[in-house]
């Protein structure tokens, strides 16, 4: 086919081709097949310049074009085929001797069988019998299919495609949803591979002379044709699948067909140039009927791929099944690229653009892939300028795609859009790819990762060019204003990890890093700490080998040989940096964030080579004298944090070094401690000026800050610090700045007291002094728990948390003799602690007072997580009682999105402590909640928050509901009797009944003979008055919504709220005047628990009814509704043009009486089986949005979150709890 002459004769039109027998109808109208006489001679091929009518009389409309003459035989076939009726389906091929469509299929779906082999066999078969070789290849399409049904040699002679269709519609298998393109696991992949593998060499095989035979492909490709406008989803997948292989296959074979036409046409042109007396007249004319005859064979193939185009790809690539758009969509890649004389034009590229804006990112991922391959062709970028113009803004929009396949897939699209069109992305427009270096998606961060430094490496090119420079210098000084510019500064570490890939050689460059850092004049203030943190983070890539925290990255092993290149990375960096690390340190010494970031370094060298090379080992003195002068320098906390990291990194007793380290460490404590000793008299006696208050206190931090991190209980700092306080609080001179070192200091010695007491064995006398001061620090705290200074209160409440688990009864259970250490908090302190949560945890009082700014609330709400979690711990490991718990239970409701997975998972916890007891103490925090509603001005909303509380507790028991048994019976028995406890004096009578709607919420939990013993209980508790007042009867219909019916323990219970189902009529108790005690105990007692019980299954009445009719109506389901619809105007590409979605037309069905009367008796029940394939339109609408999840689409407005999210520096909730249960 020539550039001139498109095979597709304007594709223009396309959009004004009839849509009759489309998706949208349910009659099943296909291409009349042409049939050929059953025997006799081969018949003469028909005249060329009618290819074009054959190709439009293969496709699945019907046309006012006569079709072609066909021979006496066939047209005495077809005029029999209104009066022959359909033959009953068999399964037997009786003309076909040789390979069968069994053999074919079995050998596809096995994939273990060599193609060529398999086509071979068929091709002697069809060589001995066309007519027998192509039923034998229609059966196989059929089988692969899923279909029962096989096509015999007289339906194939007498009946029209069709009807074939219909009658195989009747047998289709309806056991079973799947078919082989769907079945789930490896084998559809495998099935698929060799379905595809078996057209390809089908079609190779067939390219020099049974595809211009004018009957096999003409054939196939009109069965495929009307099986892909089937409504049976099987028919429809396959056959386009097929369909799309087959129109590769042509499309390989036309560019063929024009090369050796080519060739020819120049080698004839040549012969012809020549003088009269040298041509070779033989020879001209052997070119001429050459010629004459690939272009036959051109107009043949062409009129193939015409039919099959608009039959097929222009109807299926809108179906609404996402595998069958796909596979249109990748198979139109590959025509793009083997033949882009005849398909690389804005007629065919339209429909990539289109299916950008598709709603299956399966789809969209096959577009954009096929884009790269075009993109990909230089020689292809001058036709593709309007497509890029038009298009563009959506690739743009995409790289937020939900489905972050698709988005690192556009990433590297634009990357290809950069770097092969002349104009490229303009600035603006990188922007959007910019910040996805930060995203938590680690592919997606290093494919932007890679457009990032493809683009710094241009300005650095094109600047290079002019000054004439070059070196990584200029790389690293553009990349740090990147990073400043981003405003991203917490996230060096993202920045570092998505460019390690393609810039790894230039950010491990160590050597122009500290060369740049050391020069006098060198960078900006804001560009050397950038540089720093950059340097740092590469540092830790490059020891550590490993994404930073946040970051996804599938959980695989490195190799023995990224071992050892990591392991020659940090030796290297250790070789470079440890000679430079002082000088560093030195230049940077007064600065608190650099330092703190080059404290950070030694962490990642290997220190060892301290020893193991001599002429390093000056160094550790150098470095050791920094780090003290650094501590007596600094009062930062992030600093002192630092240095005190790395003193304990540096004292390992792993080294040999670590002796010195040990003194350098005692000699800075010493000078720390004698300063503190000269300030501590006058600080008790109230006479310290404010200069030695602050000396005091700086000296405290870096103490407290060293304590944390070093034994420092010889230095008998406890008794000063605890003295310090008592005199602070006594006298109410409370200064933050002091008390709060001088709890830690306190803290951290009692801590290290325990530590040595376990790993010795010190007297009974130490320990009971132990104890004292332990019991002596809490009294402490416990007075600082009620003061008004914020820092104060919140360290004594965290540092609480830690020592009472410390000394705890299950820290000792490993050394009996410790048992003297265990300290159980006072009821006061209880109090306090409960106290603490209900005002400072649970409220929003701080933000309220404060206009504080987002980053200082994320703050905030860190440091509440952090206590609320170390108070959970202290009842979970048994320092407090679980009735402790309430004061947490009953805020899991209001404040379930700050502290919702804390809590359930301490709801979690305490059932595996005590079942009974957690289950009460749920009951009890709502006798709390409801108490306190009761002392305050009584309001259905409070009473509607209690209950959906209640309803989030109930969710917690589980689905298991035997386990749950006796836990949930204790706890309605508890609410009950709450309900009518007797009144004090001055309360009302029955006052609590209300209760009841509460309890309520946790029936739908209880077993049936559980729910028929709590209903006397109940009756025994209440008087008889009460019984009919609405709480009392709500309870009892919670009560009875399931005693009356069928037990259903293999479900497991009843998922759905009880409310649902009408109370069945109480049986009459047996005896009016039981006694309540004896109630509660005769139910207790009878609750008994089989150990081999096995877990129900918790199944809802509804869904599974739902799931019978849909398994019986989507066996072969009828999806052909279409995804997005063509727009009415063929205009390649509109201005604004936007994807509308049509509604289907109204299908036209036959109701169950209609077809008695319009259908004969013998085909009534065939007929119905094919109503139940065929989905009604008006079920497609309803069901479009609850069956099949469609929507995937990504709106790139500013409304709508992506789904990949910037790392938070926020303490995640998986963090807390990892902590909590560790």
């Amino acid at each position: 086919m020539a550039a001139g002459d498109s095979s597709f004769e304007s594709l223009d039109e396309i959009g004004n081709f009839s849509d009759s027998g489309s998706d949208y109808e349910a009659t099943l109208t296909s291409t009349k097949r042409k049939k050929q006489a059953v025997t006799g001679p081969k018949l003469p091929k028909r005249p060329r310049h009618k290819a074009a009518l054959r190709g439009s009389s293969l496709s699945s409309t019907s046309s006012s074009t006569p079709p072609p003459p066909t021979p006496p035989l066939q047209q005495q076939s077809r005029g029999r085929s209104k009066q022959a009726s359909p033959r009953p389906v068999t399964r037997e091929n009786e003309g076909n001797r040789g390979i069968s469509a069994k053999d074919i299929y079995d050998a596809v779906r096995s994939g273990k069988s060599a193609m060529v082999t398999v086509v071979d066999e068929w091709l002697d078969s069809y060589k001995q019998s066309r007519e027998a070789g192509l039923l034998v290849l229609i059966n196989f399409i059929v089988q692969s299919c899923g279909c029962k049904g096989v096509v015999s040699r007289e339906m194939l002679d007498s009946m029209q495609n069709a009807e074939i269709i219909s009658t195989l519609t009747k047998e289709f298998n309806e056991e079973s949803v799947n078919y082989p393109l769907c079945t789930p696991g490896p084998e559809l992949r495998r099935f698929k591979a060799s379905l595809c593998e078996f057209t390809r060499v089908l079609v190779r095989s067939c390219r020099n002379s049974l595809i211009f035979d004018e009957y096999l492909f003409p054939s196939l490709l009109a069965l495929l044709t009307g099986l892909s406008d089937s409504q049976v989803r099987a028919f429809r997948h396959t056959s386009t699948l097929l369909a799309m292989k087959l129109m590769t296959g042509l499309v390989e074979v036309a560019v063929i067909v024009s090369v050796q036409q080519q060739t020819t046409q120049r080698q004839y042109d040549q012969e012809n140039s020549k003088r009269a007396s040298d041509r070779a007249s033989d020879g001209l004319e052997e070119l001429r009927a050459t010629i004459s005859q690939l272009r036959e064979n051109k107009e043949e193939v062409s009129s193939m791929m015409n039919a099959t185009f608009r039959g097929v790809f222009v109807h299926r690539y809108r179906d609404r099944l996402p595998e069958i758009r796909a596979a249109c969509i990748e198979e139109l890649g590959v025509w793009l690229i083997n033949d882009p004389e005849d398909f690389l034009n804005d007629g065919c590229m339209k429909y990539l653009g289109w299916t950008l804006h598709d709603k299956q990112s399966p789809v969209r991922l096959q577009c954009v892939r096929a884009l790269q391959a075009v993109y990909q062709e230089k020689e292809f970028i001058g036709r593709l300028e309007l497509f890029t113009s038009r298009f563009k803004e959506r690739m743009l929009g995409m790289v937020l795609d939900k489905d972050l396949d698709v988005a690192v897939e556009v990433v590297n699209l634009l990357l290809l859009i950069q770097q092969s069109t002349e104009g490229g992305l303009r600035e603006e427009e990188c922007g959007h790819i910019y910040p996805l270096v930060y995203a938590s998606n680690r592919g997606l961060a290093s494919a932007a990762g890679v457009f990032l430094f493809n683009k710094l490496k241009n300005v650095i090119d094109s600047e290079n060019q002019v000054n004439g420079t070059s070196g990584n210098a200029d790389l690293l000084q553009i990349l740090i204003s990147f990073y400043m510019q981003s405003e991203f500064h917490e996230h060096g570490a993202y920045l570092v990890d998505s460019l390690w890939g393609v810039a790894k050689a230039e950010l491990r460059d160590w050597e122009t890093m500290t060369t740049v850092l050391l020069k006098e004049s060198g960078l900006m203030y804001e560009e050397e700490g950038a540089l720093v943190e950059l340097m740092i983070c590469a540092l830790r890539q490059a020891a550590q080998a490993s994404p930073p925290v946040g970051r996804t990255q599938s959980k695989k092993l490195l190799s023995m040989k990224d071992k050892k290149a990591q392991e020659h990375d940090r030796r290297r960096l250790t070789m470079h940096f440890i000679p430079l690390l002082p000088q560093l340190l030195a230049k940077y010494s007064a600065d608190a964030a650099i330092v703190t970031l080059l404290l950070k370094a030694p962490l990642y060298f290997n220190l060892e080579m301290y020893n193991s090379v001599p002429r390093l080992e000056k160094h550790l003195d150098q470095l050791l004298f920094q780090l003290c002068g650094i501590v007596e320098k600094h009062t930062a906390v992030t600093v002192l944090q630092a240095c005190a990291t790395l003193f304990s990194a540096l004292c390992a007793d792993s080294y040999t070094f670590s002796s010195r380290s040990h003194l350098s460490f005692s000699q800075l404590l010493d000078g720390l401690t004698e300063c503190f000793s000269s300030y501590l008299s006058d600080l008790l006696q109230g006479t310290a000026d404010d200069d030695s208050v602050y000396s005091a206190a700086t000296t405290l931090k870096r103490i407290a800050a060293l304590s944390s991190a070093k034994d420092t209980t010889v230095w008998k700092l406890f008794d000063p610090c605890l003295e310090l306080l008592k005199s602070r609080v006594e006298s109410r001179d409370l200064d933050k700045e002091l008390m709060v070192p001088a709890l830690k200091c306190a803290a951290f010695n009692l801590m290290w007291a325990k530590m040595n007491a376990v790993n010795s064995t010190p007297a009974e006398e130490e320990l009971k002094r132990l104890k004292k001061e332990m019991r002596s620090f809490c009294k402490v705290c416990e007075m600082c728990l009620s003061l008004n200074q914020t820092e104060i209160r919140d360290q004594a409440f965290e540092l609480l948390c830690d020592l009472l688990l410390l000394y705890s009864q299950t820290s000792v259970c490993s050394a009996p003799a410790l048992q003297t250490l265990v300290l159980l908090p006072s009821d006061s302190l209880r109090s306090e602690m409960a106290a603490f949560l209900v005002d400072y945890v649970f409220s929003d009082s701080d933000e309220d007072e404060l206009n504080v700014e987002e980053e200082m609330k994320i703050t905030l709400l860190r440091r509440k997580r952090n206590q609320l979690a170390g108070y959970c711990k202290l009842v979970i490991y048994g320092v407090l009682d679980l009735n402790a718990a309430t004061e947490v239970f009953k805020h899991y409701s209001k404040y379930f999105k700050d502290f919702g997975d804390i809590i359930k998972e301490t709801v979690s916890k305490s059932k595996l402590i005590s079942p009974v007891q957690s289950a009460k103490t749920v009951c009890l925090s709502l006798q709390q909640l409801f108490s306190e509603m009761l002392t305050e001005d009584h309001s259905q909303q409070d009473l509607s928050e209690i209950r959906e509380l209640a309803k989030k507790l109930a969710m917690s028991f589980g689905v298991d509901l035997h386990r749950v048994r006796k836990p949930l019976v204790a706890l309605h028995m508890d609410g009950i009797h709450f309900a009518f406890r007797k009144p004090q004096e001055g309360e009302e009578r029955n006052m609590n009944l209300a209760f009841l709607e509460i309890l309520s919420e946790f029936s739908f939990k209880l077993l049936r003979q559980d729910r028929t013993q709590l209903a006397a209980y109940l009756k025994s508790e209440c008087p008889s008055a009460a019984l009919s007042w609405p709480s009392v009867r709500m309870y009892q219909c919670s009560l009875e919504g399931r005693s009356s019916s069928k037990p259903r323990e293999k479900e497991g219970g009843d998922a759905a709220s009880s409310h649902d189902t009408p109370a069945a009529k109480r049986k009459r108790t047996t005896t009016a005047g039981s006694v309540a005690s004896s109630a509660r105990e005769s139910l207790l007692d009878s609750l008994s628990f089989p150990s081999n019980l096995p877990t129900p299954a918790l199944t809802s009445t509804a869904l599974r009814v739902g799931a019978k009719q849909k398994a019986a109506s989507g066996a072969t389901e009828s999806d052909e509704g279409s995804a997005f619809t063509e727009p009415e105007s063929e205009d390649d590409f509109s201005t604004g043009f936007t994807m509308r979605k049509v509604k289907p037309a109204k299908q036209c069905h036959l109701s169950s009486s209609q077809t008695g009367t319009s259908l004969d008796q013998r085909d009534l029940n065939s007929n119905l089986t094919l109503l139940s394939l065929i989905e009604d339109g008006d079920e497609e609408e309803e069901e479009e949005e609850e069956e099949e999840p469609e929507i995937d689409d990504y709106e790139s407005g500013s409304d709508h979150e992506s789904e990949f999210s910037l790392p938070s520096t926020r303490q995640t909730s998986a963090s807390v709890l990892d902590e909590l249960f560790d």
